[in-house]
Protein backbone atom coordinates (compact mmCIF):
# COMPACT_ATOMS: atom_id res chain seq x y z
CA UNK A 1 0.00 0.00 0.00
CA UNK A 2 1.37 3.54 -1.26
CA UNK A 3 2.43 5.24 1.67
CA UNK A 4 0.63 8.71 2.53
CA UNK A 5 4.12 10.55 1.78
CA UNK A 6 4.12 8.60 -2.01
CA UNK A 7 0.64 9.84 -2.31
CA UNK A 8 1.40 13.39 -1.94
CA UNK A 9 4.51 13.11 -4.13
CA UNK A 10 2.55 11.80 -6.88
CA UNK A 11 0.14 14.42 -6.77
CA UNK A 12 2.13 17.19 -6.18
CA UNK A 13 2.99 17.33 -9.75
CA UNK A 14 -0.42 18.19 -10.99
CA UNK A 15 -0.65 20.72 -8.40
CA UNK A 16 -1.69 24.45 -9.60
CA UNK A 17 0.45 26.09 -6.60
CA UNK A 18 3.17 28.22 -7.37
CA UNK A 19 6.74 26.72 -6.57
CA UNK A 20 9.99 28.32 -6.18
CA UNK A 21 13.24 27.37 -4.88
CA UNK A 22 12.82 29.53 -1.95
CA UNK A 23 9.07 28.58 -0.87
CA UNK A 24 9.42 27.44 2.71
CA UNK A 25 8.46 23.72 2.82
CA UNK A 26 4.43 23.18 3.33
CA UNK A 27 3.26 20.95 5.91
CA UNK A 28 0.91 17.93 5.45
CA UNK A 29 -1.63 18.84 7.71
CA UNK A 30 -1.08 22.48 5.67
CA UNK A 31 -1.60 21.17 2.52
CA UNK A 32 -4.72 22.64 0.25
CA UNK A 33 -6.15 20.25 -1.70
CA UNK A 34 -8.52 20.90 -4.72
CA UNK A 35 -11.82 19.05 -5.51
CA UNK A 36 -10.27 17.91 -8.80
CA UNK A 37 -7.41 16.48 -7.29
CA UNK A 38 -9.43 14.74 -4.64
CA UNK A 39 -11.22 12.61 -7.41
CA UNK A 40 -8.04 12.05 -8.98
CA UNK A 41 -7.08 10.43 -5.39
CA UNK A 42 -10.09 8.41 -5.22
CA UNK A 43 -10.22 7.47 -8.71
CA UNK A 44 -6.74 5.45 -8.03
CA UNK A 45 -8.19 3.83 -5.20
CA UNK A 46 -7.72 5.97 -1.96
CA UNK A 47 -10.16 6.30 0.50
CA UNK A 48 -10.73 10.08 0.79
CA UNK A 49 -13.42 11.78 3.55
CA UNK A 50 -13.73 15.57 4.47
CA UNK A 51 -13.70 15.92 8.23
CA UNK A 52 -13.91 19.47 9.31
CA UNK A 53 -13.01 21.11 6.62
CA UNK A 54 -9.81 18.26 7.55
CA UNK A 55 -8.95 15.11 4.18
CA UNK A 56 -8.61 12.07 5.64
CA UNK A 57 -6.84 9.37 3.83
CA UNK A 58 -8.59 6.49 5.67
CA UNK A 59 -6.67 3.67 3.96
CA UNK A 60 -4.68 2.72 6.20
CA UNK A 61 -6.65 2.64 9.10
CA UNK A 62 -9.75 0.52 7.23
CA UNK A 63 -8.14 -2.70 8.61
CA UNK A 64 -8.08 -1.28 12.41
CA UNK A 65 -11.82 0.06 12.50
CA UNK A 66 -13.97 -1.43 15.14
CA UNK A 67 -16.58 -1.53 13.11
CA UNK A 68 -15.85 -2.80 9.39
CA UNK A 69 -14.84 -1.04 6.24
CA UNK A 70 -18.13 -0.95 4.39
CA UNK A 71 -19.51 2.19 7.09
CA UNK A 72 -15.86 4.06 5.71
CA UNK A 73 -16.18 3.38 1.59
CA UNK A 74 -20.09 4.86 2.45
CA UNK A 75 -17.71 8.26 3.35
CA UNK A 76 -15.77 8.10 0.99
CA UNK A 77 -15.72 11.55 -1.49
CA UNK A 78 -17.98 12.99 1.14
CA UNK A 79 -18.20 15.56 3.82
CA UNK A 80 -18.51 12.78 7.05
CA UNK A 81 -18.56 15.93 10.26
CA UNK A 82 -21.72 15.09 10.99
CA UNK A 83 -21.79 11.56 10.75
CA UNK A 84 -18.09 10.62 12.32
CA UNK A 85 -19.04 13.24 15.12
CA UNK A 86 -22.27 11.51 15.46
CA UNK A 87 -20.56 7.67 16.22
CA UNK A 88 -17.30 8.34 17.26
CA UNK A 89 -15.99 9.33 20.80
CA UNK A 90 -13.79 12.37 21.23
CA UNK A 91 -10.87 10.14 21.65
CA UNK A 92 -11.71 8.41 18.58
CA UNK A 93 -11.97 12.12 16.57
CA UNK A 94 -8.63 13.01 18.24
CA UNK A 95 -7.06 9.96 17.15
CA UNK A 96 -8.31 10.52 13.61
CA UNK A 97 -5.62 13.25 13.47
CA UNK A 98 -2.97 11.20 12.50
CA UNK A 99 -4.46 10.45 8.79
CA UNK A 100 -5.19 13.93 7.83
CA UNK A 101 -3.35 14.94 4.75
CA UNK A 102 -4.52 18.27 4.29
CA UNK A 103 -7.34 20.06 4.32
CA UNK A 104 -10.03 21.56 1.60
CA UNK A 105 -11.21 25.36 1.41
CA UNK A 106 -14.53 26.59 1.85
CA UNK A 107 -17.76 24.15 1.39
CA UNK A 108 -17.01 20.95 -0.38
CA UNK A 109 -19.98 19.47 -2.69
CA UNK A 110 -20.44 15.73 -2.15
CA UNK A 111 -18.91 13.05 -4.45
CA UNK A 112 -21.26 9.57 -4.92
CA UNK A 113 -19.02 6.97 -2.89
CA UNK A 114 -17.82 4.24 -5.23
CA UNK A 115 -19.39 1.60 -3.08
CA UNK A 116 -22.50 3.39 -4.39
CA UNK A 117 -21.25 3.58 -7.76
CA UNK A 118 -20.20 7.01 -7.92
CA UNK A 119 -17.43 7.21 -11.28
CA UNK A 120 -13.91 9.42 -10.69
CA UNK A 121 -11.65 10.44 -13.39
CA UNK A 122 -7.72 10.27 -12.76
CA UNK A 123 -5.95 13.01 -12.39
CA UNK A 124 -3.04 12.26 -15.44
CA UNK A 125 -1.50 16.06 -15.87
CA UNK A 126 -1.78 19.97 -15.24
CA UNK A 127 -3.91 19.81 -17.67
CA UNK A 128 -6.51 17.86 -15.89
CA UNK A 129 -6.73 21.70 -13.77
CA UNK A 130 -8.24 23.45 -16.59
CA UNK A 131 -11.66 21.31 -15.89
CA UNK A 132 -11.68 21.94 -12.34
CA UNK A 133 -14.43 24.34 -12.71
CA UNK A 134 -16.55 21.53 -14.47
CA UNK A 135 -15.48 18.84 -12.04
CA UNK A 136 -16.47 21.65 -9.07
CA UNK A 137 -20.17 21.34 -10.75
CA UNK A 138 -20.91 17.80 -9.08
CA UNK A 139 -21.23 16.05 -12.78
CA UNK A 140 -18.61 13.05 -10.84
CA UNK A 141 -21.67 12.76 -8.98
CA UNK A 142 -24.81 11.39 -10.98
CA UNK A 143 -28.25 13.67 -9.87
CA UNK A 144 -30.33 11.69 -7.68
CA UNK A 145 -33.66 10.93 -10.44
CA UNK A 146 -36.10 12.18 -7.36
CA UNK A 147 -33.68 14.73 -5.67
CA UNK A 148 -32.54 16.21 -8.84
CA UNK A 149 -30.10 19.81 -8.12
CA UNK A 150 -30.72 20.29 -11.83
CA UNK A 151 -33.90 21.71 -10.62
CA UNK A 152 -34.39 24.37 -8.50
CA UNK A 153 -36.70 26.21 -6.54
CA UNK A 154 -40.52 25.50 -6.62
CA UNK A 155 -39.87 23.02 -9.17
CA UNK A 156 -37.81 20.73 -6.53
CA UNK A 157 -40.54 21.21 -3.93
CA UNK A 158 -43.30 20.23 -6.70
CA UNK A 159 -41.72 17.13 -7.19
CA UNK A 160 -42.83 13.84 -5.14
CA UNK A 161 -41.40 10.25 -4.66
CA UNK A 162 -44.53 8.78 -5.46
CA UNK A 163 -44.38 5.00 -4.29
CA UNK A 164 -41.12 4.76 -3.98
CA UNK A 165 -40.15 3.81 -8.02
CA UNK A 166 -37.24 2.47 -8.71
CA UNK A 167 -34.23 5.52 -8.31
CA UNK A 168 -30.89 3.93 -8.40
CA UNK A 169 -28.80 3.17 -11.18
CA UNK A 170 -28.58 -0.42 -9.67
CA UNK A 171 -32.43 -0.81 -10.58
CA UNK A 172 -33.56 1.82 -12.96
CA UNK A 173 -32.78 -1.51 -15.87
CA UNK A 174 -35.75 -3.00 -14.32
CA UNK A 175 -38.76 -0.81 -16.29
CA UNK A 176 -41.52 -2.94 -15.03
CA UNK A 177 -41.36 -1.66 -11.71
CA UNK A 178 -41.83 1.49 -12.98
CA UNK A 179 -44.95 0.83 -15.04
CA UNK A 180 -47.90 1.50 -12.11
CA UNK A 181 -48.34 3.96 -9.04
CA UNK A 182 -50.63 3.24 -6.38
CA UNK A 183 -52.36 5.64 -3.74
CA UNK A 184 -49.88 5.39 -0.74
CA UNK A 185 -51.67 3.34 2.17
CA UNK A 186 -49.29 4.25 5.24
CA UNK A 187 -49.48 7.67 6.01
CA UNK A 188 -45.57 7.48 7.19
CA UNK A 189 -44.52 6.69 4.02
CA UNK A 190 -46.78 9.14 2.31
CA UNK A 191 -45.48 12.06 5.17
CA UNK A 192 -41.54 10.73 4.55
CA UNK A 193 -41.67 10.65 0.52
CA UNK A 194 -43.23 14.18 -0.05
CA UNK A 195 -40.39 16.66 -0.95
CA UNK A 196 -42.49 19.47 -0.88
CA UNK A 197 -42.25 18.78 2.90
CA UNK A 198 -38.66 19.06 3.54
CA UNK A 199 -36.36 21.75 3.36
CA UNK A 200 -34.96 22.19 -0.30
CA UNK A 201 -31.48 20.34 -1.36
CA UNK A 202 -29.65 23.67 -1.99
CA UNK A 203 -26.46 24.60 -0.34
CA UNK A 204 -28.11 27.62 1.65
CA UNK A 205 -30.98 25.23 3.17
CA UNK A 206 -29.11 22.53 3.34
CA UNK A 207 -26.14 24.09 5.80
CA UNK A 208 -29.16 25.88 8.05
CA UNK A 209 -29.77 22.07 8.79
CA UNK A 210 -26.68 21.30 9.54
CA UNK A 211 -26.01 24.20 11.47
CA UNK A 212 -28.91 24.35 13.78
CA UNK A 213 -27.97 20.41 14.15
CA UNK A 214 -24.63 21.02 15.47
CA UNK A 215 -25.92 23.96 17.79
CA UNK A 216 -28.38 21.14 18.90
CA UNK A 217 -25.70 18.62 19.66
CA UNK A 218 -24.33 21.44 21.86
CA UNK A 219 -27.23 21.95 24.02
CA UNK A 220 -28.17 18.48 24.78
CA UNK A 221 -23.99 18.29 25.83
CA UNK A 222 -24.71 21.61 27.87
CA UNK A 223 -27.65 20.24 29.65
CA UNK A 224 -26.13 16.97 30.34
CA UNK A 225 -27.71 14.69 28.35
CA UNK A 226 -24.67 12.60 27.38
CA UNK A 227 -23.94 11.52 30.94
CA UNK A 228 -25.06 8.32 31.51
CA UNK A 229 -27.39 8.02 34.42
CA UNK A 230 -26.05 4.76 36.48
CA UNK A 231 -28.69 4.83 38.83
CA UNK A 232 -31.04 4.15 35.61
CA UNK A 233 -28.74 1.08 35.38
CA UNK A 234 -29.25 -0.23 39.04
CA UNK A 235 -33.26 -0.59 38.19
CA UNK A 236 -32.51 -2.16 34.96
CA UNK A 237 -30.36 -4.86 36.65
CA UNK A 238 -32.90 -5.52 39.69
CA UNK A 239 -35.23 -6.62 36.44
CA UNK A 240 -32.57 -8.70 34.78
CA UNK A 241 -31.99 -10.32 37.79
CA UNK A 242 -35.22 -11.20 38.98
CA UNK A 243 -35.91 -12.78 35.77
CA UNK A 244 -32.94 -14.98 35.89
CA UNK A 245 -33.77 -16.20 38.99
CA UNK A 246 -37.60 -16.86 37.94
CA UNK A 247 -35.80 -18.46 35.18
CA UNK A 248 -33.58 -20.85 37.00
CA UNK A 249 -36.99 -21.48 39.79
CA UNK A 250 -39.19 -22.63 37.24
CA UNK A 251 -37.08 -24.90 35.59
CA UNK A 252 -35.63 -26.33 38.85
CA UNK A 253 -39.21 -27.48 39.40
CA UNK A 254 -39.95 -28.30 35.93
CA UNK A 255 -42.52 -25.20 34.84
CA UNK A 256 -40.21 -25.60 31.72
CA UNK A 257 -42.60 -23.23 29.53
CA UNK A 258 -42.89 -20.49 31.97
CA UNK A 259 -39.18 -20.44 32.53
CA UNK A 260 -38.11 -20.38 28.85
CA UNK A 261 -40.31 -17.19 29.13
CA UNK A 262 -38.57 -15.98 31.75
CA UNK A 263 -35.23 -16.95 29.89
CA UNK A 264 -36.93 -15.16 26.74
CA UNK A 265 -38.06 -12.09 28.60
CA UNK A 266 -34.18 -11.60 29.85
CA UNK A 267 -33.00 -12.07 26.64
CA UNK A 268 -34.99 -9.31 25.58
CA UNK A 269 -34.08 -6.82 27.98
CA UNK A 270 -30.30 -7.39 27.85
CA UNK A 271 -30.39 -7.11 23.83
CA UNK A 272 -31.27 -3.50 24.83
CA UNK A 273 -27.82 -3.37 27.13
CA UNK A 274 -25.58 -4.77 24.47
CA UNK A 275 -27.01 -1.78 21.86
CA UNK A 276 -26.11 0.72 24.47
CA UNK A 277 -22.80 -0.89 24.79
CA UNK A 278 -22.26 -1.37 20.98
CA UNK A 279 -22.91 2.46 20.98
CA UNK A 280 -20.27 3.28 23.87
CA UNK A 281 -22.94 4.96 25.83
CA UNK A 282 -22.60 3.35 29.01
CA UNK A 283 -19.28 4.16 30.36
CA UNK A 284 -18.18 5.84 27.14
CA UNK A 285 -14.94 3.58 27.12
CA UNK A 286 -14.09 1.55 23.52
CA UNK A 287 -13.00 -1.52 25.60
CA UNK A 288 -14.49 -1.19 28.42
CA UNK A 289 -17.93 -0.98 26.91
CA UNK A 290 -17.12 -3.36 24.27
CA UNK A 291 -16.36 -6.22 26.79
CA UNK A 292 -19.78 -5.75 28.20
CA UNK A 293 -21.44 -6.07 25.01
CA UNK A 294 -19.41 -9.37 24.75
CA UNK A 295 -20.08 -10.75 28.19
CA UNK A 296 -24.07 -10.34 28.02
CA UNK A 297 -24.48 -10.60 24.28
CA UNK A 298 -21.82 -14.12 23.18
CA UNK A 299 -21.44 -15.35 26.45
CA UNK A 300 -25.27 -14.95 27.51
CA UNK A 301 -27.33 -14.71 24.17
CA UNK A 302 -25.27 -16.28 22.01
CA UNK A 303 -25.09 -13.12 19.24
CA UNK A 304 -22.16 -11.03 18.24
CA UNK A 305 -21.42 -7.59 19.22
CA UNK A 306 -18.68 -7.38 15.92
CA UNK A 307 -21.63 -8.81 13.68
CA UNK A 308 -24.07 -5.93 15.21
CA UNK A 309 -21.60 -3.07 14.98
CA UNK A 310 -20.39 -3.81 11.64
CA UNK A 311 -24.12 -4.08 10.75
CA UNK A 312 -25.13 -1.12 12.55
CA UNK A 313 -22.52 1.38 11.83
CA UNK A 314 -23.84 0.81 8.08
CA UNK A 315 -27.17 1.19 9.34
CA UNK A 316 -26.77 4.35 10.77
CA UNK A 317 -25.17 5.95 7.96
CA UNK A 318 -27.37 4.45 4.67
CA UNK A 319 -30.49 4.07 6.48
CA UNK A 320 -33.70 2.91 4.75
CA UNK A 321 -31.39 2.66 1.66
CA UNK A 322 -32.69 -0.57 -0.24
CA UNK A 323 -29.13 -1.18 -1.97
CA UNK A 324 -27.09 -0.45 0.96
CA UNK A 325 -28.85 -0.61 4.77
CA UNK A 326 -28.19 -4.53 5.75
CA UNK A 327 -31.89 -3.56 8.60
CA UNK A 328 -34.09 -3.46 5.64
CA UNK A 329 -32.61 -6.14 3.52
CA UNK A 330 -34.42 -9.21 4.21
CA UNK A 331 -34.95 -11.11 0.66
CA UNK A 332 -36.60 -13.30 -0.01
CA UNK A 333 -39.16 -12.78 3.06
CA UNK A 334 -40.08 -8.81 2.96
CA UNK A 335 -39.67 -5.51 0.58
CA UNK A 336 -40.29 -2.38 1.73
CA UNK A 337 -40.01 -0.65 -1.55
CA UNK A 338 -40.80 -2.54 -5.15
CA UNK A 339 -36.97 -1.56 -5.82
CA UNK A 340 -36.08 -5.07 -4.48
CA UNK A 341 -38.24 -6.24 -7.09
CA UNK A 342 -35.05 -5.56 -9.50
CA UNK A 343 -33.20 -8.06 -7.98
CA UNK A 344 -30.54 -5.37 -6.24
CA UNK A 345 -27.31 -5.72 -5.76
CA UNK A 346 -26.36 -5.97 -1.59
CA UNK A 347 -23.13 -3.82 -1.25
CA UNK A 348 -22.81 -4.62 2.18
CA UNK A 349 -23.39 -8.42 1.88
CA UNK A 350 -21.43 -7.93 -1.66
CA UNK A 351 -23.95 -10.19 -3.61
CA UNK A 352 -27.61 -9.74 -5.54
CA UNK A 353 -30.71 -10.18 -3.44
CA UNK A 354 -32.85 -12.64 -6.49
CA UNK A 355 -36.14 -11.72 -6.72
CA UNK A 356 -36.85 -15.49 -7.52
CA UNK A 357 -39.82 -17.31 -6.94
CA UNK A 358 -39.51 -17.95 -3.64
CA UNK A 359 -39.26 -13.95 -2.82
CA UNK A 360 -42.40 -13.59 -5.23
CA UNK A 361 -44.17 -15.95 -3.19
CA UNK A 362 -42.99 -14.47 0.44
CA UNK A 363 -43.40 -10.61 -0.38
CA UNK A 364 -46.95 -11.23 -1.94
CA UNK A 365 -48.34 -12.49 1.42
CA UNK A 366 -45.36 -10.39 3.73
CA UNK A 367 -48.09 -8.48 5.14
CA UNK A 368 -49.73 -11.80 6.79
CA UNK A 369 -45.96 -13.58 7.47
CA UNK A 370 -44.59 -10.17 9.08
CA UNK A 371 -44.99 -11.53 12.74
CA UNK A 372 -44.83 -15.09 11.95
CA UNK A 373 -41.06 -14.77 10.16
CA UNK A 374 -40.30 -12.55 13.19
CA UNK A 375 -40.51 -14.70 15.78
CA UNK A 376 -37.91 -16.90 14.17
CA UNK A 377 -35.46 -13.49 13.91
CA UNK A 378 -33.66 -15.44 16.34
CA UNK A 379 -32.29 -18.02 14.65
CA UNK A 380 -31.42 -15.99 12.31
CA UNK A 381 -29.09 -13.68 14.25
CA UNK A 382 -27.32 -16.84 15.19
CA UNK A 383 -26.48 -17.57 11.85
CA UNK A 384 -25.28 -13.77 11.18
CA UNK A 385 -23.53 -14.23 14.12
CA UNK A 386 -20.82 -17.27 13.50
CA UNK A 387 -20.81 -15.40 9.75
CA UNK A 388 -19.50 -13.00 11.07
CA UNK A 389 -16.77 -14.66 13.57
CA UNK A 390 -15.99 -17.27 11.05
CA UNK A 391 -14.78 -14.86 8.35
CA UNK A 392 -11.72 -12.83 9.29
CA UNK A 393 -12.36 -10.79 6.43
CA UNK A 394 -15.09 -8.90 8.51
CA UNK A 395 -13.42 -8.45 11.71
CA UNK A 396 -11.02 -6.12 12.90
CA UNK A 397 -7.47 -8.16 12.20
CA UNK A 398 -4.94 -5.58 13.65
CA UNK A 399 -5.03 -2.88 16.16
CA UNK A 400 -6.13 -2.55 19.54
CA UNK A 401 -9.11 -4.48 19.19
CA UNK A 402 -7.95 -8.06 16.92
CA UNK A 403 -8.66 -10.01 20.03
CA UNK A 404 -12.33 -9.50 19.99
CA UNK A 405 -13.00 -12.07 17.99
CA UNK A 406 -11.27 -14.49 19.47
CA UNK A 407 -13.39 -13.03 22.69
CA UNK A 408 -16.41 -13.69 21.31
CA UNK A 409 -15.76 -17.15 20.03
CA UNK A 410 -15.21 -18.10 23.55
CA UNK A 411 -18.15 -16.58 24.17
CA UNK A 412 -20.12 -18.85 22.05
CA UNK A 413 -19.00 -21.79 23.08
CA UNK A 414 -19.88 -20.52 26.64
CA UNK A 415 -23.17 -19.56 25.76
CA UNK A 416 -23.73 -23.39 23.99
CA UNK A 417 -22.67 -25.14 27.22
CA UNK A 418 -24.62 -23.45 29.64
CA UNK A 419 -27.82 -23.12 27.70
CA UNK A 420 -27.34 -25.99 25.01
CA UNK A 421 -25.66 -28.82 27.20
CA UNK A 422 -26.57 -27.79 30.58
CA UNK A 423 -30.13 -26.27 30.20
CA UNK A 424 -31.60 -27.63 27.16
CA UNK A 425 -30.03 -30.96 27.00
CA UNK A 426 -29.23 -31.73 31.03
CA UNK A 427 -31.97 -30.04 32.60
CA UNK A 428 -34.93 -31.09 30.65
CA UNK A 429 -35.81 -34.54 29.75
CA UNK A 430 -37.67 -34.96 27.16
CA UNK A 431 -36.87 -33.88 23.52
CA UNK A 432 -40.37 -32.43 23.30
CA UNK A 433 -39.92 -30.25 26.18
CA UNK A 434 -36.30 -29.74 24.97
CA UNK A 435 -38.06 -28.96 21.40
CA UNK A 436 -40.78 -26.24 23.08
CA UNK A 437 -38.55 -24.83 25.51
CA UNK A 438 -36.03 -24.02 22.69
CA UNK A 439 -38.92 -22.23 20.52
CA UNK A 440 -40.81 -20.27 23.17
CA UNK A 441 -37.44 -18.83 24.75
CA UNK A 442 -36.83 -17.28 21.27
CA UNK A 443 -40.54 -16.72 20.04
CA UNK A 444 -40.61 -14.92 23.22
CA UNK A 445 -37.68 -12.48 21.34
CA UNK A 446 -39.64 -11.31 18.49
CA UNK A 447 -41.05 -7.65 20.06
CA UNK A 448 -37.44 -6.81 19.73
CA UNK A 449 -36.88 -7.37 15.77
CA UNK A 450 -40.84 -6.03 15.60
CA UNK A 451 -39.47 -2.66 17.61
CA UNK A 452 -36.14 -2.63 15.30
CA UNK A 453 -38.02 -2.99 12.13
CA UNK A 454 -41.03 -0.98 13.30
CA UNK A 455 -39.20 2.80 13.03
CA UNK A 456 -37.85 2.49 9.52
CA UNK A 457 -40.21 -0.07 7.53
CA UNK A 458 -42.80 2.75 6.91
CA UNK A 459 -40.64 5.15 6.21
CA UNK A 460 -39.33 6.89 2.75
CA UNK A 461 -36.36 4.10 1.50
CA UNK A 462 -35.66 6.89 -1.90
CA UNK A 463 -32.30 7.99 -2.06
CA UNK A 464 -31.83 11.55 -1.31
CA UNK A 465 -28.73 12.19 -3.12
CA UNK A 466 -25.20 13.37 -1.96
CA UNK A 467 -26.62 16.70 -0.88
CA UNK A 468 -28.70 15.83 1.62
CA UNK A 469 -27.90 16.55 5.45
CA UNK A 470 -27.07 13.68 7.60
CA UNK A 471 -29.49 15.32 10.14
CA UNK A 472 -32.47 15.74 7.38
CA UNK A 473 -31.80 12.14 6.19
CA UNK A 474 -31.91 10.67 9.78
CA UNK A 475 -35.63 12.51 9.94
CA UNK A 476 -36.88 11.42 7.05
CA UNK A 477 -36.22 7.87 6.86
CA UNK A 478 -37.01 7.33 11.08
CA UNK A 479 -39.92 7.62 13.30
CA UNK A 480 -40.80 7.55 16.47
CA UNK A 481 -42.89 5.38 18.72
CA UNK A 482 -45.08 7.05 21.27
CA UNK A 483 -45.63 5.36 24.97
CA UNK A 484 -46.43 6.40 28.48
CA UNK A 485 -42.60 6.66 30.43
CA UNK A 486 -43.38 3.65 32.53
CA UNK A 487 -43.37 1.69 29.59
CA UNK A 488 -39.87 2.93 28.12
CA UNK A 489 -37.85 -0.03 29.59
CA UNK A 490 -40.37 -2.54 27.33
CA UNK A 491 -38.91 -0.39 24.31
CA UNK A 492 -35.30 -0.22 25.48
CA UNK A 493 -35.27 3.06 24.18
CA UNK A 494 -35.80 2.03 20.42
CA UNK A 495 -38.74 3.65 20.37
CA UNK A 496 -37.17 7.15 20.34
CA UNK A 497 -35.21 5.99 16.89
CA UNK A 498 -34.97 9.26 15.57
CA UNK A 499 -33.51 10.71 18.30
CA UNK A 500 -31.36 8.22 18.49
CA UNK A 501 -30.26 7.98 14.67
CA UNK A 502 -29.47 12.27 15.01
CA UNK A 503 -27.22 11.24 18.48
CA UNK A 504 -26.57 7.59 18.73
CA UNK A 505 -24.04 7.88 21.52
CA UNK A 506 -26.96 9.79 23.76
CA UNK A 507 -27.54 7.49 26.54
CA UNK A 508 -30.93 5.69 26.51
CA UNK A 509 -32.52 6.97 30.13
CA UNK A 510 -31.77 10.44 28.39
CA UNK A 511 -33.40 9.97 24.80
CA UNK A 512 -36.90 10.81 26.43
CA UNK A 513 -35.70 14.13 27.59
CA UNK A 514 -33.76 14.79 24.36
CA UNK A 515 -37.14 14.27 22.50
CA UNK A 516 -38.66 17.61 23.05
CA UNK A 517 -35.37 19.44 21.95
CA UNK A 518 -35.26 17.09 18.85
CA UNK A 519 -38.52 18.44 17.74
CA UNK A 520 -38.33 21.88 18.73
CA UNK A 521 -35.42 21.42 16.09
CA UNK A 522 -37.50 19.72 13.62
CA UNK A 523 -39.91 22.55 13.85
CA UNK A 524 -37.57 25.41 13.28
CA UNK A 525 -35.59 23.68 10.35
CA UNK A 526 -38.93 22.31 8.81
CA UNK A 527 -38.45 18.81 8.72
CA UNK A 528 -41.75 16.29 9.79
CA UNK A 529 -41.30 14.56 12.55
CA UNK A 530 -42.83 11.61 12.24
CA UNK A 531 -44.29 9.47 15.93
CA UNK A 532 -47.47 7.17 15.99
CA UNK A 533 -48.23 5.00 19.09
CA UNK A 534 -47.17 1.29 18.73
CA UNK A 535 -50.19 0.25 17.53
CA UNK A 536 -50.60 2.60 14.98
CA UNK A 537 -46.84 2.37 13.68
CA UNK A 538 -47.35 -1.49 13.60
CA UNK A 539 -50.56 -0.64 11.13
CA UNK A 540 -48.36 1.45 8.92
CA UNK A 541 -45.33 -1.31 8.89
CA UNK A 542 -48.17 -3.55 7.79
CA UNK A 543 -50.22 -1.24 5.86
CA UNK A 544 -46.75 -0.54 4.13
CA UNK A 545 -45.99 -4.56 3.49
CA UNK A 546 -49.29 -4.15 1.91
CA UNK A 547 -48.74 -1.71 -0.39
CA UNK A 548 -45.65 -3.12 -1.87
CA UNK A 549 -47.29 -6.76 -2.06
CA UNK A 550 -50.31 -5.43 -3.98
CA UNK A 551 -47.86 -3.57 -6.13
CA UNK A 552 -46.25 -6.48 -7.22
CA UNK A 553 -49.73 -8.44 -7.71
CA UNK A 554 -50.48 -5.60 -10.09
CA UNK A 555 -47.17 -5.73 -11.64
CA UNK A 556 -47.93 -9.63 -12.54
CA UNK A 557 -51.51 -9.41 -13.75
CA UNK A 558 -49.74 -6.83 -16.32
CA UNK A 559 -47.28 -9.16 -17.05
CA UNK A 560 -49.41 -11.42 -17.57
CA UNK A 561 -52.20 -9.30 -19.92
CA UNK A 562 -49.03 -8.15 -22.07
CA UNK A 563 -47.85 -11.46 -22.66
CA UNK A 564 -51.36 -12.60 -23.81
CA UNK A 565 -51.40 -9.87 -26.46
CA UNK A 566 -48.20 -10.66 -27.39
CA UNK A 567 -49.81 -14.08 -27.97
CA UNK A 568 -53.16 -13.17 -29.68
CA UNK A 569 -51.58 -10.44 -31.57
CA UNK A 570 -49.23 -13.59 -33.11
CA UNK A 571 -52.10 -15.77 -33.68
CA UNK A 572 -53.87 -13.10 -35.37
CA UNK A 573 -51.50 -12.50 -38.09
Amino acid sequence: MPSISQDLKSISSCSTAPTTDMAPAISRKDRVWSRREIEGLIADGRKIIIFDHQVLKADAWIPYHPGGDKSILHMVGRDGTDEITALHSEEAQTYMEKYVIGRVNGRWENFLPPIQGGIFRTLVSKDDDEIEDASSSGQSTPPSVVFDTEHTGDEVRRRRVGNDTPISRASSTEPESEQFESVEASTAHAISSDLSKYPRLDPMSQDEVISKYRQLDEKLRSEGLYQCPYSSYAVEFIRYSTLFVMFLTCLHYSYYALSSLFLGLFWHLLSFLVHDAGHLSITHGFHTDTCIGIFVADFIGGLSVGWWKRNHNVHHIATNSPEHDPDIQHMPFFAISPRFFGSLHSTYYDRVMPFDAAARWFIKHQHYLYYPILLMGRFNLYRLAWSYLLDPKQSPRKGSAWWHRYLEMAGQVFFWYWYGYRTLYLSIPTWSSRIAFLFISHMVTAPLHVQLTLSHFAMSSADGGVHESFAQKMVRTTMDVDCPPWLDFIHGGLNYQVVHHLFPRLPRHNLRRAQKYVKEFCDDVGIPYVIFTFTRGNQEVISRLGEVAEQLRVMEECRKVAAKDLIEGHHSH
